[in-house]
């Protein structure tokens, strides 16, 4: 399911309930992933999508396809313990591996509704001088890998994370698009 840190744990998860979350926020998130590969993302690009909702947090599932995201292709996360490494989660299906590192960057920071990340280990090249990029390599350790990303977008909405891809944070789809839509410019 979540792969390893540097101690050789994964986090401890809790499934509250296979039921399908009826949030409705899904909708939007379905309409964003779609439009990522109109706005510039590649077709083997895997996107991962995380949306605020309350004290809770809807994440794709793990080998979710966000051009085709359906509404059992979210997890809600209802809590997570960073100290503890222990998540409650609802949905039938695995949340994402990066889901404890981006329930930490949302709940760091409140102007943060919805966070895009794009996988691919070639992306951060391609991307304008203008946008920041992380230290290379990121601690395997979620909490230092999270205090990382943090500092990158305290400057930038828009990070490139090197032999990763790119991270994108806003208040709503619309700031995402522009931008997604800005950033993959070649």
């Amino acid at each position: 399911m979540f792969s390893k840190d540097a101690f050789g744990r994964s986090p401890q998860t809790f499934v509250v309930s296979k039921e399908i979350s009826n949030c409705p926020l899904i909708s939007d998130m379905s309409r964003l992933g779609s439009r990522c590969r109109e706005l510039g993302v590649a077709e083997g690009d895997r996107v991962l999508l995380t949306y605020d909702y309350g004290k809770r947090l809807l994440v794709t599932a793990q080998h979710a396809d966000a051009k085709h995201l359906r509404q059992e292709d979210i997890v809600e996360i209802v809590d997570y313990n960073p100290l503890k490494d222990i998540m409650m989660v609802i949905g039938p299906k695995d949340p994402n591996t990066d889901a404890p590192v981006q329930w930490m960057i949302q709940k760091a920071r409140h102007d943060i509704n919805i966070t895009l990340q794009i996988i691919n280990p070639t992306l951060c090249d391609t991307l304008p001088s203008t946008i920041p990029r992380t230290t290379e390599p990121l601690p395997t350790t979620t909490i230092e890998k999270a205090k990382i990303l943090l500092k990158a977008l305290h400057t930038s909405p828009v990070i490139g994370i090197p032999s990763q891809g790119i991270m994108i944070i806003g208040v709503n789809a619309k700031a995402i698009e522009q931008l997604l839509a800005t950033s993959l410019k070649t």
